[in-house]
């Protein structure tokens, strides 16, 4: 089963997703689209209230909900509750909102989206550089944050290549990676920035970007060059990766006086420019 993990927008709050290609079916967290349709800042709790309403009331759809692992807001992947596009449409019927209508065309239009991509990927491309646009980012930023997305898939495709599963080992690396340059884990970069469910590289600046680039190209390439054979070696590169960006880092922060890590996230920076 080949799975792909993506986020997606409505109307600018974060929806995990999930591309089922042997099934051609999206899949999405249960608790990301109540938090949408509900704005609770409890979605956990109405969807177990849900859950349970539906149940007593004799309704099979909370029974056929399955579990998928998702990247959770510590950056850790958990089993999250998903439903295909056609279960939800039949839970937004149980969930009283004046957004389910738009919430519905955006399902909608999740599987012809994916299957244009399919045909032509630099669809995919355009839409994402349209929707950071849209939310504000310059166009520097962008074209720095899809050339991120380009090197992240080939170092993702070279650990593939040399064993590394998906999940816990691809977070143990890019951890490494990360605490090596930035002398933070994900999840620490992520709290500096005050940010939760957010991509931490969407709230990068231009330049962690391109040292965070500079790191996970670093490893992609020794790994290309030394042919780890298992997930320790892996964890020896990933190190090494890291430190080219950490000499990098240090040596600027040197020059400029300032630090390069700092806990600006895109909000910060959009207001700065006001």
């Amino acid at each position: 089963m080949i799975q792909q993990d993506t986020i997606k927008l409505f109307e600018e709050k974060q929806v995990r997703t999930i591309w089922n290609e042997d099934k051609e079916k999206w899949y999405i967290s249960i608790v990301d689209a109540i938090e949408v349709l509900t704005q609770s800042d409890r979605p956990r709790k109405y969807w177990s209230d849900l859950k349970a309403k539906l149940k007593k009331e004799g309704s099979e759809v909370s029974e056929k909900i399955g579990q998928l692992k998702m990247q959770a807001p510590d950056g850790k992947m958990r089993l999250t509750d998903v439903a295909n596009t056609e279960q939800l449409f039949r839970l937004i019927q149980s969930i009283p909102s004046p957004k389910a209508e738009p919430f519905k065309l955006w399902l909608a239009t999740l599987a012809k989206e994916r299957l244009d991509e399919m045909q032509d990927p630099e669809i995919s491309i355009d839409r994402a550089l349209k929707q950071y646009l849209e939310l504000g980012y310059s166009q520097n930023w962008i074209n720095q944050r899809l050339k991120s997305i380009e090197i992240r898939k080939e170092l993702t495709d070279e650990w593939k290549d040399r064993g590394v599963k998906e999940g816990l080992e691809f977070a143990t690396l890019t951890d490494i990676i990360t605490k090596t340059w930035a002398d933070k884990t994900t999840k620490e970069y992520k709290i500096l920035k005050g940010l939760k469910k957010e991509n931490l590289r969407d709230n990068m600046t231009n330049t962690e970007l391109i040292l965070n680039m500079l790191a996970e190209a670093s490893t992609k390439d020794i790994s290309q060059a030394t042919n780890p054979e298992n997930l320790n070696e892996s964890k020896k590169i990933a190190k090494q990766g890291g430190n080219v960006a950490k000499i990098a880092k240090e040596e600027l922060e040197a020059k400029t006086g300032k630090k390069v890590v700092t806990d600006l996230n895109y909000k910060k920076i959009l207001e700065n420019k006001k």
